[in-house]
């Protein structure tokens, strides 16, 4: 250990109640940090959760035009004004005829990790004299599973049972309480085009949004396709999923460019669901700087105290030899020593609270516990932070004991 660091050393330890009190503020505002950003990070991941578990980061389906087009064209040289009262957007044709292209461009994109097909038509169910519009969902079982996780969410029965048996329709719970239907009732749905066909509820669904479980039914595609009519590879959707939801804008520019179809990240229709994310980020990124910044200044404060403390030695260290740049060192030495000690203490404190608070029993759709986010980059970044804070409140009062000039210190 060179004579500086021995120096520092004996700073830290001469007083060992004033070295806890700066170590402690260091390690609150750490493992508040951890903890901040761990709930932040939890609490965006399960909203997304819930999100995406009816809803896809990509979907690709067939829209109406942008524009209204000019049906009636105008002679070249012609004085004749005409004007279009209301014009209609005409769409004609309906839904995708060909998928496969387009679940196959997708599948080639090494960023998406999942792709299914849907095929969604707007019903009357009825049961008895009940009868509710709804939504029915064809969908390619093994896909829509890894898609969406569905399996995890059946009440009751098996997804795998409409691959089993083309009658087979899985209700969501709202549905099913509103028509009155169980398990093993047999059902009727009419389509628009007056097409009635019965089916039996081989299970039920509960998602967690009440708007989907009180509207969707889920059949298999191939029995949609059959229902309406359809060839085998109509479908109304192509959905995907990229590794990480944030990207899905930029997957979905690339896939546009190369389909006629509408290509739309979920971003579009959900943009208040990314605000309250980067909202939510900037909150806990403030609060966590803020306790960071105070924890600083209590530092800052102590190693002042030590300065004012140390005048008469210092002034004696400056007068047998040290210059400016020893003293700054010690005192830098002392600060990063604290906030290193408070720092590691502060990581171990912070992913105990965390710890803790995933333990907090909450029970809200699929959740049962508080949502914490164990993120090594968070645990990274507090230590890189602390020391920082630490390093700037040493560094002032280092420099100003740098300045002192020993002759009047020692004169008194």
């Amino acid at each position: 250990m060179s004579v500086n660091n021995k120096i520092a050393w004996v700073h830290l330890t001469s007083k060992i109640r004033q070295l806890i009190v700066a170590v402690l503020s260091v390690t609150f505002g750490i493992s508040m940090y951890i903890f901040m950003n761990s709930f932040t990070s939890g609490v965006n991941d399960a909203q997304a959760e819930l999100v995406f578990n009816t809803m896809a980061h990509i979907r690709v389906y067939n829209d109406l035009p942008k524009e209204a087009r000019q049906l009636l064209p105008v002679p070249n040289g012609s004085d004749t004004v005409q004007f279009i009262s209301n014009p209609k957007r005409i769409q004609y044709t309906e839904g995708i005829k060909n998928a496969e292209p387009i679940r196959d461009l997708l599948e080639s994109i090494p960023d998406v990790v999942a792709v299914t097909e849907q095929l969604n038509e707007n019903v009357f169910f009825h049961n008895g004299v009940s009868k509710v519009s709804g939504n029915l969902s064809g969908v390619d079982i093994e896909n829509e599973n890894q898609l969406f996780h569905t399996a995890q969410y059946m009440t009751e029965g098996d997804l795998y049972e409409l691959e089993r048996r083309s009658d087979g329709v899985i209700l969501g719970t709202g549905l099913a309480y509103k028509i009155s239907a169980q398990m093993g009732d047999i059902i009727s749905l009419s389509t628009s085009d007056g097409i009635l066909k019965t089916y039996k509820v081989v299970g039920l669904i509960e998602t967690g949004s009440a708007s989907v479980d009180k509207s969707r039914a889920i059949i298999s595609i191939q029995a949609a396709r059959q229902l309406l009519s359809k060839n085998q590879s109509y479908a109304t959707d192509v959905l995907a999923n990229v590794r990480h939801y944030n990207d899905a804008r930029t997957t979905a520019k690339r896939v546009g460019a190369s389909v006629s179809y509408k290509t739309e990240a979920w971003q579009e229709g959900n943009s208040q669901l990314e605000s309250a994310n980067v909202l939510r980020d900037i909150l806990a990124i403030t609060v966590s700087l803020t306790i960071l910044i105070v924890a600083g200044f209590g530092i800052y404060n102590i190693m002042n105290m030590t300065v004012n403390e140390k005048m008469r030695e210092i002034a004696i260290l400056k007068a047998m030899g040290f210059d400016g740049k020893d003293i700054v060192q010690i005192f830098l030495v002392e600060s990063i020593a604290i906030g290193f000690m408070g720092g590691l203490v502060g990581l171990l404190l912070g992913f105990l609270i965390s710890a803790g608070v995933d333990r907090i029993p909450f029970k809200i759709a699929s959740l049962t516990t508080l949502p914490i986010a164990y993120i090594p980059t968070d645990y990274v970044m507090a230590l890189v932070f602390g020391l920082l804070t630490t390093f700037v409140a040493g560094y002032l009062p280092a420099r100003k004991a740098s300045k002192i000039d020993p002759v009047e210190i020692l004169r008194g």
